[in-house]
């Protein structure tokens, strides 16, 4: 009598499914605070469903950082916060930057502790020879869904470029508002609002050929109209970019051909 050995656990030819690594975007929701409740209130009146911008996200995951607070904050229900997040439309799924204690407190809501850095939008670095305080040019690495709007937009219109750049080839008028998660580029007067970098891309920039906006905004560092932008910029050709020292500060610098 022969004994047969034992099949495959499973078949490589009617397994019904495969488990593989995947890497996905992740937005991450940067601690500033140990105060949970006044992060949710913030959040609620910023991005809930009667905030400023309540359609931001679209149920995007996200990752809880706590990697800039200087300590860990004491433990505390993170039940609401979650609550919050949801009605953002956000989801979160992880925790980074988390104490062991936290960490176990993540867990038992269902949350993960992610070990790996969210990524951010990849730059190309290439060294130039040139008499200037800077010794290299960073370009962000252009998406091949780079969204492109060819008409004006008025008051009380607004348009996402979601994980990508967006140009606009006509004027973006007082009360529209362009969003980008990369750089925004406007062929045309610049008079409306304007917000790059939108998922915390601190590298991201805004071009104008006449920057006069009411509210500009890189990786959520902001200025409205209330502040004049400087002479030398305000209508003119220009670029706006975060500060390359790290203090988050917006810098304009007008374009010369």
């Amino acid at each position: 009598m022969s004994v047969s050995s034992p099949g495959p656990l499973f078949s490589p030819i009617n397994a019904s499914f495969e488990i593989k690594s995947a890497h996905l975007p992740l937005v991450a929701l940067m601690l500033k605070t140990h105060n949970l409740g006044v992060l949710g209130l913030e959040l609620e009146k910023k991005f809930g469903p009667q905030g400023e911008n309540p359609d931001f996200f679209d149920h995007d995951a996200l990752v809880i950082d706590f990697s800039q607070l200087a300590s860990q904050p004491p433990l505390q229900d993170i039940v609401p916060l979650l609550k919050t997040l949801r009605t953002c439309n956000l989801i979160p799924v992880a925790v980074r930057g988390a104490n062991p204690l936290w960490v176990k407190v993540a867990l038992e809501v269902g949350l993960v502790e992610a070990l790996a850095e969210v990524r951010r939008t990849a730059s190309v670095v290439q060294p130039v020879a040139k008499n200037s305080v800077d010794h290299e040019v960073k370009s962000e690495m252009v998406h091949p869904g780079t969204m492109v709007v060819d008409k004006p937009l008025r008051s009380g219109q607004k348009v996402y470029a979601k994980g990508t750049d967006l140009v606009l080839l006509a004027m973006v008028n007082q009360g529209a508002e362009v969003v980008a998660d990369g750089n925004i580029h406007v062929y045309a007067p610049l008079r409306g609002r304007a917000m790059a970098g939108a998922r915390g891309n601190t590298k991201a920039r805004i071009f104008s050929l006449s920057m006069e906006p009411e509210l500009i905004s890189i990786a959520g560092v902001y200025r409205t109209s209330e502040n004049p932008l400087p002479e030398g910029v305000r209508g003119q050709a220009a670029q706006i970019r975060l500060s390359n020292d790290g203090q988050e500060k917006l810098v304009f610098e007008a374009l010369k051909a």
